[in-house]
């Protein structure tokens, strides 16, 4: 099963953000489409995975929020699929209190995600955020914004496009954002917390929020490092948290 990735810019019908819900629970597909739409977002709802792999071609959402346990293709299913050609942002809803649910879908692929039971306002507030992250489309106020080289990497801030040599590495909107962070401050160490308030816009409740961040430096060292075993551009600062390697010299003004 492939999902063919949109053609045209996400967002664009009638102005609005879409946002793709998919759940088999009727009563949370009811509350969110009442909710997200009165806030101003369009909705579009799918009650399986099959169904929500179909509607996304057709809908091209700027979001998905999609719950884990579904008929027919579970959210684990769906994300995969949607990962193969889209970096369209995905918040899964997952069970209370079972933690390999949550991290199972942030390494799918997953940028957030929301425990059941959840507050409909903590969605939102967390929808709003991963929107804003992923789609800015220029940096302001990071020093030395441009074409930002590392060996064979080349970051580039303004478009929020990596590359290594010619080839392009995909990198999901709130990838770019944690790689943006760290590049920004290269050789001084974040912690945990500060990544997450600052990427994902809240402060952990509990010590299970941080894995958010884990994950996502997991990924991006799958992706970056030649080995992510041991890696030697995004480094773990024993005790805080994690940093990129001191950058000297490596900046070009974007068209020199």
């Amino acid at each position: 099963m492939t999902v063919s990735a949109p053609t045209t810019i996400h967002g664009t019908n009638h102005g609005k953000e879409t946002i793709l819900v998919v759940d088999d629970e009727a009563s949370i597909r009811r509350i969110l489409e009442t909710r997200l739409s009165m806030i101003g977002y369009q909705v579009v709802t799918a009650c399986d995975g099959v169904e929500a792999l179909e509607l996304f071609k057709t809908s091209q959402p700027d979001l998905v929020v999609l719950d884990v346990m579904m008929p027919k293709l579970d959210g684990y299913g769906v994300c995969q699929e949607l990962r193969k050609e889209s970096d369209v942002p995905i918040v899964m809803l997952t069970a209370l209190g079972d933690v390999a649910d949550r991290i199972t879908g942030l390494e799918l692929g997953a940028d957030d995600y929301v425990v059941k039971p959840f507050s409909p306002k903590e969605l939102e507030a967390r929808i709003r955020c991963v929107l804003r992250r992923v789609e800015k489309e220029a940096v302001a106020g990071i020093p030395n914004s441009g074409v930002i080289t590392v060996g064979d990497l080349r970051i580039d801030t303004n478009k929020r496009q990596v590359y290594r040599g010619d080839e392009r590495i995909r990198l999901t909107g709130m990838e770019f954002s944690l790689l943006e962070l760290l590049v920004s401050r290269s050789g001084e160490p974040f912690s945990r917390g500060e990544i997450l308030k600052d990427v994902w816009g809240y402060t952990p409740e509990r010590h299970v929020d941080t894995r958010v961040v884990d994950v996502h430096i997991s990924r991006l060292r799958s992706k970056l490092e030649d080995d992510p075993a041991n890696p030697e551009l995004i480094l773990t600062a024993r005790g805080t948290g994690y940093l990129f390697q001191r950058i000297v010299d490596a900046v070009a003004s974007e068209g020199s």
